[in-house]
């Protein structure tokens, strides 16, 4: 399994590289990460379909946001979310200690203005297998100190 781990990696940087340089090139100040985002929505979509192909339909929201940290979050990251806090109303906080794509970053802050490029996948990731369990959410990232990194999931209702 450490070519699955080393392919992930390999995949996950070219794409952050390619996201990075298409929008270099159209000269913006300021990088706009939804195609990365929209790829891991794409994504995310598609593998909590075969992950949960033999499962019965979860009972509510918490139930699919422990699904989400435990068995989606090991199939993907080989590790469990380190935290899952909720204030009942519809925020949950999924909270990585070790996040596996910044982990080769320095910790230094020089850094830190580099991190969201590395975190726009797995937001994109996270709202895309949601939707799929039929939860629309916006998800949002926080980077920690790194390799720490806190997702806001905010469930949007009608």
């Amino acid at each position: 399994m450490v070519a699955d781990d080393v392919l992930l990696e390999l995949i996950h940087s070219e794409l952050v590289a390619y996201a990075y340089n298409k929008e270099e090139e159209k000269d913006k100040k300021e990088v706009d990460f939804s195609s990365l985002e929209y790829a891991g929505f794409l994504s995310g979509y598609r593998i909590i379909e075969r992950l949960t192909k033999d499962w019965p339909r979860f009972k509510d929201e918490l139930e699919t946001l422990k699904f989400i940290c435990t068995d989606f979050w090991s199939s993907v990251y080989k590790k469990q979310i380190d935290n899952l806090r909720t204030n009942h109303q519809g925020v949950y906080v999924l909270q990585d200690n070790a996040f596996r794509f910044l982990s080769r970053i320095s910790s230094g802050t020089q850094y830190l203005e580099h991190a969201p490029r590395y975190v726009a996948f797995t937001c994109g990731l996270l709202r895309g297998a949601l939707a799929n369990l039929g939860i629309v959410s916006l998800v949002t990232a926080e980077i920690q100190p790194m390799p720490a990194v806190k997702f806001h999931i905010e469930v949007k209702r009608s």
